[in-house]
């Protein structure tokens, strides 16, 4: 190995995610300059806080699954039971959980890919978006607040759940589980997903939708009455309604087509463009159809969510592709935690504070915590050896070595809090239980057992 390895505590782990979230903040050529004591760098953080060889060691280690699973993962190469997310499923499943479970949408929601940037291996090249090279992500955001709830990674169509419909329809199906989401939304969608078969049926579901579409797509009229002349100009619009779908076309600069099951055609709405007339560039008001209107103003929720990961990404360069979702994890959590900040605010203003955290300064409390927070743990005394069949009812950690060191705690899950784990257990009981500077079910526990 390159780096000498010790045991995992959670002290260490807690400072070396703090100082990935500083990474995001402060950015420097090659990441050995963060330790270095010499203008112009002389950075106090994180060169005070854990030896640089022992945060290379961390990072080197660093693994997302269970290498022996993983092992055994391998020898189905090539056959229908080979999973090509197991180095990041278990990671990857915990994420999308607690986003779908710390949030619920408002009623404009959004779907459109993110591509996260990277060199590895299993990388699709897309010549549309900005990001060329990387991991193609199907997302689900809400359009208001940008806050991301739920994300697939492409795996590629032929391993994509089949509907029977194609990768479009399975996808939009696929990020809208209905049993937990629920019904009553109004769903937006570019052309790659729009389609008639999957409008219809949302909408019996009771889910809205509106999107651009593809004129070439199955169910759209093919009749030309309504189609626009071919000198249009702008502002011009036809439409005909087939059911409840609308299907509208308009002429800006180019034609646009958009269906929704939930808009009027017209109602009288304008918009501002340069018109040419007699020479002269003049601003004028031109009409707009009702679903293009709020299609382009709610269309980019996985947009923002995308500029605010950004900001501050933890990325860095690396060949170990499921090291690159680390970092996109990383980057989901944190700026949804960012965004439900600010939400929690509006609900509950703090009266010191005349407005919410700035997005830096969110990130720069974030990691102040988690030292503070490390810290304390450091400042506990060691628990004594399990070993012992008179032990007291003391905590202590669960072996480093144990392939599940975090199970759920006994309280919480007595409570219905079901998916709150804990590393730490009761040495005389053999009880999970949650025992941090915000959270103590250990003691607790046991005041309710007297």
């Amino acid at each position: 190995m390159k780096f000498q390895w010790d045991v995992l505590t959670m002290k260490d782990f807690y400072t070396f995610l703090a100082i990935i979230i500083f990474t995001g903040l402060v950015s420097v050529h090659h990441r050995s300059d963060y330790w270095r004591k010499t203008w112009p760098y002389s950075f106090q953080f994180p060169g005070d806080s854990m030896n640089r060889n022992r945060f290379e060691a961390i990072l080197w280690s660093l693994h997302l699954s269970d290498p022996k699973e993983d092992e055994e993962n391998e020898k189905k190469w090539n056959t229908a039971e080979y999973d090509r997310l197991f180095k990041i499923k278990p990671l990857y499943t915990e994420i999308v959980n607690a986003c779908k479970a710390n949030f619920q949408p408002y009623r404009n929601i959004s779907i459109d890919e993110r591509m996260v940037q990277s060199k590895a291996c299993m990388k699709p090249y897309n010549k549309d978006q900005p990001t060329k090279w990387g991991y193609k992500l199907f997302v689900l955001a809400d359009v208001s607040i940008g806050y991301t709830w739920n994300f697939h990674v492409y795996v590629g169509e032929s391993e994509s759940p089949s509907t029977g419909r194609g990768l479009s329809y399975s996808t939009v199906m696929d990020l809208l589980p209905l049993p937990l989401l629920g019904s009553g939304y109004l769903l937006y969608t570019d052309s790659h997903y729009s389609s008639p078969a999957l409008f219809t049926d949302l909408l019996k579901k009771n889910i809205g939708c509106c999107g651009t579409i593809r004129t070439q797509r199955i169910g759209i009229p093919k009749t030309r009455v309504n189609d626009l002349p071919k000198k249009a100009e702008r502002g011009d619009m036809r439409w005909i309604r087939r059911g409840d779908l609308l299907f509208v076309k308009w002429m800006d600069t180019r034609e646009v087509t958009v269906c929704s099951t939930v808009h009027k055609a017209y109602s009288g709405q304008t918009v501002q463009r340069k018109l040419k007339a007699a020479g002269v560039w003049e601003s004028k008001s031109i009409p707009v159809p009702d679903a293009i209107v709020d299609y382009n103003r709610s269309m980019g929720g996985v947009d923002l969510s995308h500029a605010l990961i950004g900001f501050y990404s933890v990325r860095h360069k690396t060949m170990r592709w499921y090291k690159t979702f680390f970092y996109h994890f990383v980057d989901i959590a944190v700026a949804n935690s960012y965004l439900l900040h600010k939400e929690l605010w509006k609900l509950r203003p703090d009266p010191t504070q005349t407005k919410t955290l700035t997005h830096k300064f969110f990130r720069e409390q974030l990691a102040k915590e988690m030292l503070e927070f490390a810290g304390g743990l450091a400042a506990r005394p060691p628990a004594p050896s399990p070993s012992s069949s008179s032990a007291a009812c003391l905590p202590a950690f669960f072996e480093s070595t144990d392939s599940q060191a975090r199970k759920h705690c006994k309280r919480c899950t007595g409570a219905g809090l079901t998916r709150v784990k804990t590393s730490i257990y009761c040495l005389k009981c053999k009880v999970p239980l949650c025992f941090t500077s915000k959270k103590n079910c250990f003691r607790q526990w046991h005041e309710e057992l007297s």
